[in-house]
């Protein structure tokens, strides 16, 4: 079933047997897909995260492909900065990825993902989005969701604020592509990967990596979390193009609660039942909106 969903797809594995991520780990994952459509055509960027461990050095490196890790912050700036390097030499072909976490992304490096974006650096940015940073021990960051405990917000002060929108303020920057992806949905992350290869310019990929350390759940649960996320609203699933047109890549059949996705997880075990319902009015008003935008935004017209 899965090969017929990922039709043409490589089946060939890009990414290495015996790496040093945790059990049930969601940015190794999407990191597996990833590679399956970059394969070894890539130079991949790597700020301070997860994924500078799961990378590994040689001769225990767990990507074949070309690898350069770099500051926190400076991870859309190096870049770009590879990408003129490679241009200068001729090379237009080597797509240059930069694959960071939240932290690195809405926090720590905001300001020259920022720069980069608003300069329209050909530039794919992948950020792989597991609500906290995980790699440091579970402190929040500003995309934890509201009501989430962590080492820096535990019970009973749980995080007060929303999880900041990423993805408006990448519209804001009016890039030629934009679109959120899920572990859950390969085929799906898959096509997105391979459409954002092919658009000139910044490119920015949103996708939910559910981590079983930090969230408190069974190991096992890391693509049912993904897919309740989806199918409950909290992370919907669609793209924007130019900042303006947005299409929905996928439409939950029903309404599913989101009692059904925080259940399983100890990171929302401090919520009473006014801030679930507050949380579920919160999600019902964003995807009520998301459609809107969707509906009177053509994705493919350039009118």
């Amino acid at each position: 079933m899965l090969q017929t969903l990922l039709g043409d797809f490589p089946r060939r594995e890009y990414m290495l047997n015996g790496h040093n991520a945790c059990a049930g780990c969601g940015p190794a994952l999407a990191v597996r897909y990833l590679v399956k459509v970059s394969r070894q055509e890539a130079v991949i960027v790597i700020p301070a995260s997860c994924w500078s461990i799961i990378a590994g050095v040689e001769p225990f490196r767990s990507l074949e492909t070309v690898v350069l890790h770099c500051p926190f912050p400076a991870a859309a700036s190096v870049g770009a900065g590879i990408k003129k390097g490679l241009e200068a030499v001729g090379d237009t072909r080597t797509q240059v990825i930069v694959l960071a976490g939240d932290g690195a992304t809405f926090d720590i490096g905001m300001q020259g993902l920022s720069g980069v974006a608003e300069r329209n650096e050909d530039l794919l940015y992948v950020c792989y989005d597991n609500e906290a940073y995980m790699n440091t021990g579970t402190q929040r960051s500003s995309a934890s969701p509201y009501g989430s405990l962590s080492t820096t917000t535990p019970a009973p002060r749980a995080k007060s604020s929303p999880k900041k929108e990423i993805m408006k303020i990448m519209a804001a920057h009016r890039i030629p592509y934009a679109a959120t992806a899920s572990v859950a949905y390969p085929a799906d992350l898959m096509a997105k990967m391979q459409r954002a290869m092919q658009v000139k310019g910044f490119r920015f990929l949103h996708i939910f990596t559910p981590c079983m350390q930090g969230w408190g759940s069974p190991v096992e649960f890391t693509v049912r979390l993904a897919r309740l996320a989806v199918l409950t609203r909290i992370f919907p699933l669609y793209e924007v193009a130019d900042g303006a047109r947005y299409r929905i890549s996928s439409f939950p059949e029903e309404h599913i609660p989101i009692e059904e996705y925080l259940q399983g997880q100890k990171r929302f075990a401090g919520l009473d039942e006014s801030q679930k319902a507050l949380l579920q009015k919160e999600v019902d008003r964003n995807w009520a909106a998301l459609c809107r935008q969707a509906d009177h935004s053509p994705f493919i017209s350039d009118d």
